[in-house]
């Protein structure tokens, strides 16, 4: 089962969705946040395709349009984190939280950004802390992060209950279902893991990584007609 190992990885979160418009940065009396927002989709949108220099131009303008905003100060820290500046990351990651103690979105992305420095305890207590914020809503995501930080700190039945916290608030949450559906085979939970991954594949259809784990499962459930069965669907794919 360890090469079924699925990706591990923490996702940075974010509120909120923009419509890129520079025209407000020609008006003096535009609100600083509203240049902000549009130098942070451009900023982050850089950064999706690896241009670290246009993204940095555009991060810093937002962040100096708007320097006690929060998402400014998460998207340049996120940005530092993505070149290796942690120093800077964390100073930034600690301006907005003592900023902003109470909001969710900046308790998440320190709790991450401390799960990949390898501290794992107080990352989560802030995807708890996170959580337990009566405005935030991105509470899958929180669940889905504290998941994977579980994992990595090797707390697997830790990482079960979050896995399953992030899809109680999302049910179609594609990396929890998968990667609880291989924690339920390891773990010899093999009638919730093939329940799991029916209902995962009436939602996605056939996905290789879904097939690759209902073969693992039949296999310790010693079923070889369906491990044969789902190999033979998992070449069509491959």
């Amino acid at each position: 089962m360890k090469k079924l190992i699925l990706s591990a990885s923490l996702t940075f979160v974010l509120q909120a969705c923009v419509t890129v418009d520079l025209s407000s940065e020609l008006g003096t009396e535009s609100d600083p946040k509203e240049k902000a927002e549009a130098r942070i989709a451009l900023g982050m949108g850089y950064l999706q395709q690896g241009n670290m220099v246009k993204a940095r131009e555009n991060l810093q303008k937002a962040y100096q349009h708007a320097p006690d905003f929060y998402r400014s100060q998460l998207t340049m820290a996120h940005y530092y984190e993505q070149v290796g500046e942690k120093n800077k990351a964390e100073q930034l990651y600690k301006s907005a939280l003592s900023q902003h103690p109470e909001n969710g979105n900046v308790l998440n992305n320190y709790g991450t950004f401390l799960c990949k420095q390898g501290n794992y305890q107080t990352a989560d207590k802030y995807f708890n802390r996170a959580i337990e914020k009566p405005f935030y809503y991105l509470i899958s995501g929180s669940y889905e992060n504290a998941a994977f930080c579980a994992l990595k700190s090797g707390d697997e039945t830790k990482a079960m209950g979050y896995f399953e916290r992030a899809l109680d608030y999302e049910p179609a949450r594609y990396r929890s279902a998968l990667n609880l559906a291989k924690l339920e085979i390891e773990h010899d939970k093999l009638m919730d893991a093939r329940i799991r991954l029916m209902r995962f594949t009436q939602s996605y259809g056939q996905r290789k990584e879904a097939l690759q784990l209902m073969i693992a499962l039949e296999e310790k459930a010693g079923n070889q007609n369906l491990v044969e069965q789902y190999q033979t669907q998992l070449s069509k794919l491959s």
